[in-house]
């Protein structure tokens, strides 16, 4: 079974053309968030690896069921379930400007890929543990994929 990544150029591209392909009335499937704030969430998401966000360490209960989620996904290959709870610091309830979230998006995209490909990207993550470059591409691209898909891209 062919997992996608971030770190896969074809991945990458599909990834910013369904981006690209938002528009500013594009109507939610599930969830809270509209279009623009979903792009917001998605760029802070794609702050961590580049340590540029940081998120809160939390218990070992919930480290546990994120490494326990991580190796699911890996392992078979399925997607983010619908209405997940995030981090306080990763929620967007707040009015944005649509051309300015969309045009970040796609800029801390390609700033995602330079980390990558300068191997900076960590080694943990609060919540999912140890990680690879493999790992950090696998979910990444899972992440980005379920907004879209929620925005019907």
């Amino acid at each position: 079974m062919v997992k996608k990544s971030l770190h896969n150029p074809e991945d990458f591209n599909e990834i910013v053309q369904r981006i690209s392909g938002l528009k500013q009335n594009s109507l939610r499937k599930w969830g809270k968030m509209d279009v623009c704030q979903m792009m917001r969430h998605c760029s802070y998401v794609l702050l961590i690896p580049q340590r540029k966000l940081q998120l809160t360490p939390i218990n070992i209960l919930f480290r546990w069921i994120g490494i326990v989620t991580k190796l699911e996904m890996q392992i078979f290959n399925n997607g983010i379930p619908r209405n997940m709870p995030t981090f306080q610091k990763l929620i967007v309830n707040f009015e944005c400007d649509f051309n300015s979230e969309k045009a970040n998006l796609l800029k801390t995209l390609e700033d995602y890929k330079v980390t990558f490909k300068t191997g900076n990207l960590p080694l943990q993550h609060v919540l999912f543990g140890q990680m690879k470059e493999k790992d950090w591409g696998f979910l990444e691209y899972k992440h980005l994929d379920h907004h879209l898909k929620q925005f019907s891209t």
